[in-house]
């Protein structure tokens, strides 16, 4: 096997959880060379990984906003485009391993060359129709099965057995470095045990409560707590309110991480307070204990992945609907009390020295 392309374009969460499935073909081909092909907001996830020799980087969401802003910068667009194109194609590969099972990585599955290509065939949930790209069809397998692993039996039914679920984070000495330099400029009290916070998510259905945050920030940090909070740029106007309403002081850190500094920051913290988003997973596999909120979506498909985690639910009939809009006003949620969130983080101590 001397050339293996992997097909796992997004979410950040989504290519977290092919990090094993990364390690493990390593582990099975270690002289092969490795290529993966994923979008531009998950590629900092990946570079510098020691099980990977090439990334090839999608644009595709750039490249779409530049199409209606003026034929000058279409133009630039496509030209950028079918450059990607034909980095994608200039390599022949003996394996492709279609781990997104969407129509619009079907599509990059179709154009790439590669002798075998291999996905799960018809009756995965969402896949649109991704299989008729497939030359290799595997049979589905049961949607209710952990994502990470379900990422595993596709390798599995291919013969590679992963030896263990290795995530293999690339963080070097510089992200650690960089994040202690952002703490340090916040006023973070480095002798305090480190508490991280991920209070956004994209969907509205996973979202908590601003207020209860807060009240959950300064409970932990009358515990002796340092309480930093995270998430994108877009997060962080949200996340300025929610220390806004705290009595405790705390730093925000949304938008000021590239996702390995991220990773980084979340390896330093005793525990991660986070809603069901990719930094969820993110810390998870960075091996410090996540306590996760959950309501609509199902923590058994798309949890923090490990023993170490705590999920804070609350069993109703209409959860898990996974959706992204409630009629109800989100009573899954509402249902989940500070003291239940506050008891897990406790539950889950640990000072990293």
């Amino acid at each position: 096997m001397n050339n293996i392309l992997i097909v796992k374009t997004s979410a950040i969460g989504d290519v977290t959880h092919t990090l094993p499935a990364l390690n493990a073909l390593r582990h099975c081909y270690p002289e092969a060379r490795i290529t993966w092909l994923v979008e531009e907001a998950a590629a900092g996830l990946l570079v510098g990984h020691p099980a990977l020799d090439r990334l090839l980087v999608s644009r595709r969401k750039h490249w779409a906003r530049e199409l209606r802003r003026g034929p000058r910068r279409a133009l630039t667009a496509l030209r950028e485009a079918w450059r990607f194109l034909g980095q994608l194609r200039e390599t022949r590969y003996d394996l492709l391993l279609d781990f997104q099972g969407l129509l619009k990585s079907g599509v990059l599955v179709a154009l790439a060359r590669a002798e075998r290509k291999v996905g799960f065939g018809r009756g995965m949930a969402h896949a649109e129709g991704s299989w008729i790209f497939l030359n290799e069809r595997l049979p589905a397998v049961d949607m209710n099965i952990h994502a990470l692993d379900r990422e595993l039996l596709l390798l599995k039914g291919i013969g590679v057995e992963a030896p263990a679920v290795e995530f293999a984070l690339p963080i070097t000495a510089a992200h650690r470095q960089k994040v202690e330099g952002l703490l340090a400029e916040a006023g973070v009290d480095p002798s305090r045990p480190l508490l991280a916070i991920n209070p956004q998510a994209t969907w509205p259905t996973k979202l908590w409560f601003p207020e209860r945050f807060a009240e959950l920030a300064d409970r932990l940090a009358a515990r002796g707590w340092a309480v930093v909070f995270t998430g994108s740029p877009g997060d962080r106007e949200e996340i300025e309110r929610i220390i806004g309403a705290m009595q405790a002081r705390a730093a925000n850190l949304a938008g000021a991480t590239t996702l390995l500094e991220l990773a980084a920051l979340y390896e330093m913290a005793g525990v991660v307070v986070s809603t069901d988003t990719g930094p969820m997973h993110i810390a998870a596999a960075t091996g410090t204990p996540v306590v996760a909120i959950f309501g609509a979506t199902a923590p058994w498909r798309t949890g923090p992945w490990g023993e170490q985690h705590r999920v804070v639910r609350v069993e109703m009939e209409c959860s898990p609907c996974l959706k992204k809009h409630c009629p109800t006003e989100r009573e899954c949620m509402r249902w989940i009390s500070v003291a239940m969130v506050a008891a897990a983080v406790e539950d889950k101590l640990r000072i990293k020295n």
